[in-house]
C-alpha cells in the first residue's frame, strides 16, 4: 500500500505530513496523527520551554515497539525556515568540529518534528543568543529511583530539596520525568556561568546525601542506588540536556513529561498504594490538566534568581 501523504498549512507554513495512521504507541493503540494533534494543542505551553533552546530529539520512526535512535543534527531534508544554529561539539576544545542545531521556536516546526516522529525534545538549561551560547537561566535536579525505590521516594527527597532552595530564596518547579522519577527546576537570573550552577547543585546534593543518607545519594555509582533517590546535579553541567516539561516519552505508553503542584507532590510523599502509580500522565491525562491548571511551570519563564553560594 503507497504511503498516505496530506499537506496542509500551519501558520503560513505548508507541511507535507505522511502515514498519519501508522501507530507509534501499540500497547494504547496512538497514532502518530493523535501524536502531531497532542503537539500541537500543547504549543502554547510547551514552545516557551523549547524557545532559543538547541533541541535535541530522540526519534522512533518505526513506533516505540522497535529502535529509535537521537539526533542533534538538523537532518538532510530540512525546511529553509526552520531556525538552526551551529555550535561546536560539546568537548571540543577548538572549536573545530560543530553541530546544526533545530531551534523549536514556532509551531510549524513542532509539527514538522512530530511528523518525523520525534516522541522526546531535550533541551539544555541555557539558551542561545543570536548564535551564541548564554549563561543558564535554569538549575534542574533530577531525582531518578533505585528499585525498589519509586516516585514516592523522589517526591519525599523533592520536598526536601524544596526546603533547602527555599532557605536560599529559590522557589522551585516540580515536574514527572514521565518514566520512573522526576525533575525540579529553579530559574535563575544567568549572572552564573554553567561550572557555577553545576557546583552549586553537586554541593546541594551532596548535602542531602549527608543527611539523608537511607533515602538521598549524590554518587552515580549503581551499586549504592538500591532503594535511594539519586540527585541528579550533573545536568547542569552544559553539555547535558534535561527532558522538555510537556514532552512525551517514548514508554510502552504515551505517558509526558508533567509539571506538578506541590501539594500533588506532598499527596504522593504519603502514598502508600504504590499500585496506583501516582503521578503517571499520559497525554490524554495532560491535555485535560492544561485546559484546567494552565502551565504549572509558567513562573519559570517569568522569575530570575541569583545563585547564592
Amino acid at each position: 500500500m503507497p504511503a498516505t501523504k496530506v499537506t496542509v498549512e500551519v501558520d503560513g507554513r505548508r507541511l507535507g505530513l505522511s502515514n498519519l495512521d501508522k501507530v507509534l504507541y501499540p500497547a494504547a493503540h496512538t497514532t502518530k496523527a493523535e501524536v502531531i494533534d497532542y503537539y500541537t494543542r500543547m504549543a502554547p505551553v510547551l514552545l516557551p520551554h523549547l524557545a532559543g533552546r538547541p533541541l535535541t530529539r530522540k526519534r522512533w520512526p518505526d513506533g516505540v515497539a522497535e529502535e529509535s535512535f537521537f539526533e542533534k543534527n538538523a537532518p538532510r531534508g530540512t525546511p529553509a525556515w526552520v531556525r538552526t544554529v551551529t555550535l561546536p561539539t560539546p568537548g571540543s576544545t577548538k572549536d573545530r568540529e560543530t553541530i546544526r542545531y533545530v531551534v523549536c521556536d514556532d509551531v510549524p516546526t513542532l509539527v514538522w518534528l512530530a511528523n518525523l516522529a520525534v516522541l522526546e525534545l531535550h533541551v539544555p538549561q541555557w539558551r542561545v543568543d543570536g548564535r551564541r551560547p548564554v549563561n543558564p537561566d535554569r538549575l534542574v535536579v533530577d531525582l531518578d529511583p533505585g528499585a525498589p525505590a519509586t516516585v514516592v521516594e523522589c517526591c519525599q527527597v523533592a520536598l526536601l530539596l524544596a526546603q533547602a532552595l527555599a532557605e536560599q530564596e529559590l522557589p522551585a518547579y516540580p515536574k514527572t520525568s514521565g518514566s520512573k522519577g522526576m525533575q525540579m527546576y529553579v530559574a535563575l537570573d544567568g549572572r552564573a556561568d554553567a561550572g557555577e550552577v553545576h557546583a552549586y547543585a553537586r554541593r546541594l546534593a551532596e548535602r542531602l546525601e549527608k543527611e539523608h543518607p537511607r533515602l538521598v545519594v549524590s554518587r552515580m555509582d549503581k551499586r549504592l542506588r538500591r532503594g535511594k533517590v539519586l540527585v541528579d546535579w550533573s545536568q547542569n553541567n552544559a553539555t547535558k540536556t534535561t527532558v522538555a516539561p510537556y514532552s512525551l516519552r517514548g514508554r510502552d505508553e504515551p505517558t509526558v513529561s508533567t509539571p506538578v503542584s506541590w501539594e500533588e507532590v506532598e499527596r504522593a510523599a504519603r502514598s502508600a498504594a504504590r499500585v496506583r502509580r501516582p503521578l503517571r500522565f499520559d497525554y490524554r491525562d495532560v491535555l485535560g490538566r492544561v485546559d484546567e491548571l494552565g502551565d504549572l511551570t509558567a513562573p519559570l519563564h517569568q522569575e530570575a534568581h541569583p545563585l547564592r553560594s
